[in-house]
């Protein structure tokens, strides 16, 4: 059995929130510069010369990249044979997500649904845990930000509905949210399990870096095609009209009931803004 002291993922928790709102991932930019090379629009030309911008600014000024810095969401996979000693982990990652957004001079955006009431530290954090053979811990981080959550959708399509059904489903989602999740977007789809799972598994899909290609090759296939279909959209940068309307499709896939089919559609905002860590 190996042990970690709960600080030690306190510490960790914290860098991630801070840097993950300050630093645009190495992915995204690549991407970025993919999608401005081959934009012929002026307008989207000039979106992704100011997001370049924005995130060059944010890393030299160590100010945020957007001001909505987001919900924290973690995904955590716990070895078997791990112990955190000094308090459980759960605790631990919210004690780290309520240090990084006060140390980090984040803003805070957890509130009561109904009152709205501030929480006044971003706690409690959105927390998804697996236990996973071994004695690591793997901690996935995103800042999850308002406006293309609100974009997000989960529906029950009828068995028979199949991918063309899904499709549908999808580009209608992503048309009606137009410029409101500030595209271009990375579009997360979870289908199968059961209602509230296929949510989840469209979250989870999010957290995988862009451009990597799905394992299962047609799942890899589908991603492909349906990022070609929405990009014909002509959403483009900032529903200003482009190429580039999505920057990536990623698609979550399992077994679920024969008599139903669970889709969701999770769509996360330019930054796509996650960071990892492994203790």
């Amino acid at each position: 059995m190996r042990t970690i002291k709960a600080e030690e993922v306190i510490n960790a928790v914290a860098k991630m929130c801070i840097d993950a709102n300050r630093y645009l991932p190495e992915d995204v930019r690549k991407r970025f510069d993919e999608c401005a090379a081959a934009e012929d629009s002026p307008a989207a030309k000039e979106v992704f010369r100011q997001l370049k911008e924005n995130y060059e600014l944010a890393e030299k000024s160590g100010l945020p990249l957007c001001q909505d810095t987001g919900l924290a969401v973690y995904f955590v996979e716990m070895g078997e044979d791990l112990k955190i000693e000094g308090m459980n982990i759960k605790d631990a990652i919210t004690e780290g997500t309520r240090k990084g957004y006060e140390e980090g001079f984040l803003r805070k955006s957890a509130c009561d649904p109904l009152t709205r009431k501030n929480t006044g530290d971003n706690t409690p954090a959105v927390i998804h845990m697996d236990v996973v053979p071994g004695d690591k811990l793997k901690i996935t981080f995103m800042a999850k930000g308002g406006g293309s959550e609100n974009m997000s959708r989960v529906t029950m399509l009828a068995p028979a509905q199949g991918w063309e059904g899904i499709k549908k489903f999808v580009i209608e989602r992503v048309a009606e949210a137009g410029p409101n999740p500030c595209p271009p977007t990375m579009v997360g789809i979870g289908v199968g399990g059961t209602f509230e799972y296929s949510a989840i598994l469209a979250k989870k899909s999010l957290m995988r870096k862009v451009g990597d290609k799905n394992p299962d090759p047609k799942l890899a296939e589908l991603e492909a095609e349906l990022m070609e279909d929405l990009n014909k959209l002509g959403v483009g940068p900032m529903g200003l009209g482009g190429k580039t309307t999505v920057f990536d499709v990623k698609i979550e896939m399992r077994p679920c009931h024969i008599a139903s089919l669970p889709l969701a559609v999770n769509i996360q905002c330019h930054s796509a803004r996650h960071e990892e860590v492994e203790l």
